[in-house]
């Protein structure tokens, strides 16, 4: 079975080709269109007729968010939460500087109507009135109304109609993405999902005609909760894709720490313009049901990834103070650092890498480095100053998915990928004491390996908001969203027969305390279809031992060695350690 992977990154495509147990890959400059980026590393990896799956990590749907370049969107809410979106919750912006404004709602107040109609929590206490559905000019819709994740009959009503009045528009209910209380991140999910729709489904149709045309499968698109799904799938319903990249990174990992027999580890993906961790525990990476990007709250399942502004095309700058500061802004793929000849002047962290000896002459591809042009972005600021400070930023990563959440980084490995992320990660398993850090062979493509790996997933959520003891019958798998009767917050506990015990030992193990006599709450139940994907055996390699200070040149990638360290090289994975 020939299977091919394609992860569009800010600053290069990168692609992998498994095909009769050998693994191919390839690494492209990212283009300004995706589409034509992911061709050009098909071709590039020497994909062709016979690919029997193509999977595909995507950005267009995250940059859009990010940029603001999504579509004009209305929102519709019940009569009196036409504000919703505005409101959001009484949280401020920043702890410390109390002058600082969220970002701005997706969807202007002007855009913002209410319908008369009302769902209590027991039933209907006002019809829905479709007369009092004003005239919209939008290209989406967003529609969330209260309570609809008990009943969502008004909803299916407000969005029929819509849907008749303007059938070129968009039109997302919430219970169709998000079916959950809390009205403020259940609105927050559907507006982004409605915001986000017509790019995502422009993309990847285009995507699919061009694929089409060079004789590869329709792709599956990677989501954020670590699985692929369809084409149609994802233009569907576009939120469940905005971790589509750093997904398959953390799956990659957990392929790479199974095999290394490590199943506990943390996944670091240094990229150009980004660092995405995420503590895997037991071979399964952990996940969220509420991710914050770019200031709005999407409550989706997801892979719990959380990111930084910080790779090796991060710019580092001296601010007002006189400090040293890097990133978040990146010099890309275009003009990229100023090493790579590409035009750039601004120091990034490859050209300080650089000049430290930490990278060779030539990179993968053929891309020879100009050490003068690295030296006259970089003048007065010290090179090793740089990665200090980039290694902090990376380092407070680490700590928010491990010691932030009661868990002890030394008893996990590092896996490190990415193009950059082998070069710094030993400086940072010494900072958190970890023993053990594991660089696959093809550290550079790992997510597009990931990808080629994944398997097929759909989530689904079912909200309940009553008594534990009045539940019901539960599935046999999935998760249980808990919280004892009162409280604001719930926990996430694996179902099975003993899911009260269970909850009470997950809530000492995160507030200290447990309190078996008080009544639990059930508020959500989580399942997930999964089809395995297909099981990938990379290319072994002759055992081989190095001493720090090296530099190991892997595929895509470039594995700095300090002092005192110690790589192995077993099969198609280095295990570095301390000397």
């Amino acid at each position: 079975m020939a299977v091919l992977g394609i992860d569009v990154g800010g600053t290069f495509t990168d692609a992998v080709l498994v095909a009769d147990g050998r693994v191919s890959a390839a690494k492209v400059p990212t283009s300004p269109r995706q589409e034509e980026a992911v061709l050009a590393a098909a071709r590039a990896v020497g994909a062709k007729d016979g690919v029997e799956r193509f999977t595909h990590g995507t950005t267009v749907a995250t940059n859009a968010l990010l940029e603001r370049k999504g579509a004009r969107t209305a929102f519709v809410a019940t009569a009196g939460f036409e504000h919703l979106l505005h409101l959001r919750r009484q949280a401020r912006a920043h702890l410390y500087r109390l002058c600082d404004d969220h970002p701005e709602p997706l969807v202007p107040l002007e855009r913002c109507f209410g319908i008369n109609e009302r769902i209590g929590p027991e039933g209907i206490l006002t019809p829905v009135d479709l007369e009092s559905l004003p005239e919209l000019d939008a290209e989406a819709v967003a529609v969330c109304l209260l309570f609809s994740f008990r009943d969502s009959s008004h909803e299916e009503a407000v969005a029929g109609e819509l849907r008749r009045r303007l059938p070129a528009a968009r039109v997302v209910a919430s219970h169709e993405v998000a079916p959950e209380f809390r009205e403020y991140e259940r609105a927050s999910t559907t507006a982004i999902d409605a915001y986000l729709g017509p790019v995502l489904d422009r993309y990847l149709h285009a995507l699919a005609e061009r694929t089409a045309e060079a004789g590869l499968p329709q792709p599956l698109v990677m989501r954020s909760s670590g699985g692929v799904a369809s084409i149609a799938e994802a233009a569907a319903h576009p939120a469940f894709a905005l971790l589509s990249g750093p997904a398959a990174g953390v799956v990659g990992a957990a392929l790479v720490a199974g095999a290394a027999g490590s199943p506990n580890a943390i996944s670091f993906d240094m990229g150009g313009t980004s660092t995405d961790v995420c503590l895997i525990a037991g071979g399964e990476a952990e996940r969220s049901i509420e991710h914050e990007i770019a200031g709005y709250p999407v409550r989706l399942a997801s892979v719990d990834v959380h990111t930084v502004g910080a790779g090796g095309g991060s710019i580092a700058w001296v601010d007002e103070g006189g400090a040293l500061r890097v990133g978040p802004e990146s010099a890309g793929a275009i003009p990229g650092p100023a090493c790579y000849g590409g035009g750039g002047t601004r120091p990034t962290v490859t050209d300080a890498n650089l000049l430290l000896d930490r990278l060779p002459a030539e990179l993968p591809g053929g891309l020879r480095l100009d050490r003068g042009a690295a030296e006259r972005a970089l003048g007065e600021i010290d090179p090793a100053a740089v990665i200090e400070v980039v290694n902090a930023e990376m380092l407070r990563a680490l700590r928010v998915v491990s010691v932030e959440r009661g868990h002890d980084p030394r008893e996990f490995a590092l896996v490190a990928f990415g193009g950059a992320g082998p070069l710094h990660a030993c400086a940072l398993a010494d900072e958190l004491e970890i023993q053990t850090v594991l660089v696959p062979e093809a550290a550079g493509m790992l997510s597009a390996l990931g990808l080629a790996a994944s398997d097929e997933r759909r989530d689904q959520v079912r909200s309940y908001v009553v008594p534990l003891a009045e539940a019901g019958e539960l599935p046999d798998e999935g998760e249980a969203d808990l919280r004892y009767v009162g409280q604001s917050f719930e926990l996430t506990v694996p179902l099975g027969p003993e899911l009260a015990e269970s909850f009470h030992r997950a809530h000492e193990a995160r507030y200290g305390y447990a309190d078996p006599g008080r009544a639990i709450e059930l508020v959500a139940v989580r399942t997930a279809e999964v089809r395995p994907g297909p099981r990938i055996e990379p290319s072994r390699s002759a055992r081989k031992e190095v001493s720090g200070p090296h530099v190991l040149e892997l595929a895509g990638s470039t594995c700095w060695l300090p002092p005192g360290w110690v790589g192995v090289r077993d099969g198609s994975i280095w295990r570095l350690t301390r000397a």
